[in-house]
């Protein structure tokens, strides 16, 4: 079982998506590792000698910022946008959707399970 940055790559899925389960790698990346590595996207991760498996490791490591250093890149900028409150960080505060979509009826993901508000009593008939 091939490891790459900390990720078990899985055995039995072809190298270029074997390599998009690590976080921050994508099929066009993958795509372009294994050509930088000169192997075949059809060759199995668990086909891969220990010499490949090292070629790739290598190019990960000089060219991409992969799982933890990344996760926590995006935090920061993230964090960044919160702190100096520009319009994207008081939206990541709130927990509402940052790109311009509607909020009326949608966003459930973003906002939670819904809280019922109690609404206003209609007027008696006489």
């Amino acid at each position: 079982m091939a490891r790459i940055a900390g990720i078990d790559l899985p055995k039995n899925k072809r190298g270029e998506i074997a390599l998009t389960y690590i976080y921050g790698i994508g099929r066009s990346t993958a795509q372009h590792i294994l050509d930088k590595a000169g192997i075949s996207y059809d060759k199995k991760a668990v086909e891969w000698n220990d010499d490949e498996q090292t070629a790739i490791r290598n190019i990960i490591n000089g060219e991409f910022k992969v799982e933890g250093q990344l996760r926590s890149e995006v935090q920061m900028n993230i964090k960044r946008l919160m702190d100096i409150a520009c319009y994207r960080g008081l939206r990541h505060r709130k927990g509402l959707p940052l790109r311009g979509q509607r909020t009326r009826t949608n966003s459930r993901t973003r906002k939670g399970k819904r809280k019922t508000v109690a609404g206003k009593k209609k007027a008696a008939k006489k």
